[in-house]
């Protein structure tokens, strides 16, 4: 099976759920399985979805045509960083190249934000993220040396959902919209070359 056969199939398994419509529970224990599947080899991430900037970039492989997911190639540069955000959506994250970390924040009575759970996502782990508006967390690459690589699910066109960062000294909130990297998604429909 060649890379794009996998990604064609994971795309292909979660359609096939979406159109069971399914609650996030389902979603997140389906899917989650899945993305674990595909997260256990890396050999089929496209290079040009796989490209390091100065900071990060969410290269779009897959948005479902009614936008009830989407999937991203998340790169990590040396040293990058997200502010701490929101999704509004579902999601989970599979570590594909090197690892991560993601601190959960919590909002404080006094309007601050305080660090939560801490969690080191290797390749081939799957973790959760969820839909809250304030289901907030920040993420950054754990390798000094070199760039990681996540591969992210969400339940929706993430790169055009309306959400959240958020100042973590005063709990501001700051609207955004994250677009994509890339201008142009992988082609997986076709199978000349196989012939």
């Amino acid at each position: 099976m060649t890379g794009t056969d996998k990604l064609r199939g994971f795309i292909q398994a979660m359609t096939r759920l979406a159109e069971q419509s399914p609650g996030e529970a389902r979603w997140l224990e389906e899917g989650g399985a899945l993305l674990s599947e595909l997260v256990r080899e890396d050999d089929w991430l496209p290079d040009a979805m796989a490209e390091p900037g100065p900071g990060y970039r969410q290269y779009l492989l897959h948005c479902d045509p009614l936008e009830r997911f989407s999937v991203v190639s998340f790169v990590w540069g040396i040293g990058a960083r997200t502010p701490v955000h929101n999704h509004k959506v579902w999601g989970l994250v599979g570590m594909l190249r090197g690892e991560e970390v993601s601190v959960t924040m919590h909002p404080t009575p006094e309007g601050k934000m305080r660090s939560g759970q801490v969690d080191r996502l290797r390749p081939g782990e799957v973790v959760r993220v969820g839909s809250g508006e304030e289901d907030a967390h920040w993420v950054e690459n754990a390798l000094p040396d070199r760039p990681s690589i996540s591969i992210h699910v969400y339940g929706g066109n993430i790169g055009a959902v309306e959400r959240h960062s958020f100042d973590p000294e005063t709990g501001e909130k700051r609207r955004f919209i994250s677009g994509y990297s890339n201008a142009f998604v992988p082609n997986l429909w076709d199978r000349s070359r196989a012939a």
